[in-house]
């Protein structure tokens, strides 16, 4: 009996060592990535995504500013949590787009600005995620990844019924990648573009490549390298004057990995309901006014669970 009390002291030292010394599941950090998914247009190209193909004359420019809100951005589920978790929950940005038409030619540079950004910070699915922190007086971030891009009708007139052209984009890395903000490499866009006019109804479609080399599919949520991204818009015009018009209508668009085709992880899909006015302020100079109020019709991938948009433009000829 009093051996066994004697050893009593081992025994519980003994059980706190292995205790101590015993494999502990570590949480692998997510590194972050460009969880913007929507790619605005460039400055005069009419919708907010798509690209309507109707610049043409002589040289001409634009100069635009785009304001937006998108919330849950990012989501994380697991089967095995009761909730996800919304790892970027708000997000507000400004986007500033400079453009330079020549007949059928457009080139245009694009610099998104984070205005805020915040989230929810925690541990799912094996993998541990710190929510973005941005704000313009303590923690700002004021360029994200940086816009170079051209446009080229090579087919049909301006106002015709069928217009077709070729679009590319070249992103430069700048953001914070912690922030959500950038995949800290270059990335590229090439898209094939449709739009025209009929009558009183507008259309506009694109069909793209985004040349993205970021690959995580192990961390759920992130990039699975190379997409095929996708879109539509319609609407119909209505005129307010002589030379003053507006049109209100639906624009679809999103992404999905080549890897993964179309399978729900790696697939994101939203819808805008937008209206555009364009009036002329002279002679030479014409204002557009865009809106836009959508969310995810499937909310993953970086497609937010609902998304606002307002968007200024003021173009005019070069002489």
């Amino acid at each position: 009996m009093w051996s066994s009390e004697r050893h009593l002291p081992l025994r519980a030292a003994g059980l706190l060592c292995a205790l101590a010394c015993a494999p502990v599941q570590a949480q692998e950090a997510a590194q972050g990535f460009a969880v913007e998914r929507f790619y605005a247009s460039a400055p005069g190209a009419g919708y907010f995504v798509m690209d309507a193909l109707a610049h043409s004359g002589t040289f001409a420019g634009t100069m635009g500013i785009t304001f937006g809100y998108s919330h849950d951005a990012l989501q994380i589920r697991d089967e095995g949590a009761a909730a996800p978790l919304s790892v970027v929950s708000d997000r507000t940005f400004v986007d500033l787009g400079f453009a330079g038409t020549y007949d059928r030619l457009r080139v245009y540079f694009n610099f998104e600005m984070p205005l805020a950004a915040q989230g929810q910070s925690g541990q799912l699915a094996g993998f541990s995620y710190t929510a973005p922190d941005v704000d313009l007086s303590s923690h700002p971030d004021l360029i994200a990844d940086a816009r170079l891009g051209a446009d080229v009708r090579l087919f049909g007139a301006p106002d015709g019924s069928a217009r077709a052209g070729l679009g590319a984009q070249l992103f430069f890395p700048n953001g914070e990648r912690a922030d959500y903000m950038s995949d800290d490499t270059f990335r590229a866009i090439l898209r094939a573009l449709l739009a025209g006019d009929l009558d009183r109804f507008s259309y506009a479609a694109q069909l793209g490549w985004h040349a993205r080399t970021l690959d995580e599919p192990r961390v759920p949520g992130n990039p699975q390298g190379h997409e095929l991204l996708f879109g539509v818009a319609a609407g119909a015009r209505a005129s307010l004057g002589p030379k003053t018009h507006v049109v209100i209508g639906p624009e679809l668009f999103g992404e999905t990995a080549l890897s993964s085709f179309f399978r729900g992880r790696t697939t994101g899909v939203e819808c805008l309901l937008g209206a555009r006015l364009e009036t002329p302020v002279d002679e030479e100079r014409v204002l557009r006014i865009k809106a836009a109020l959508g969310g995810g019709l499937y909310a993953r991938f970086g497609a937010p669970e609902w998304r606002a948009l307002l968007g200024l433009e003021l173009s005019g000829s070069v002489r």
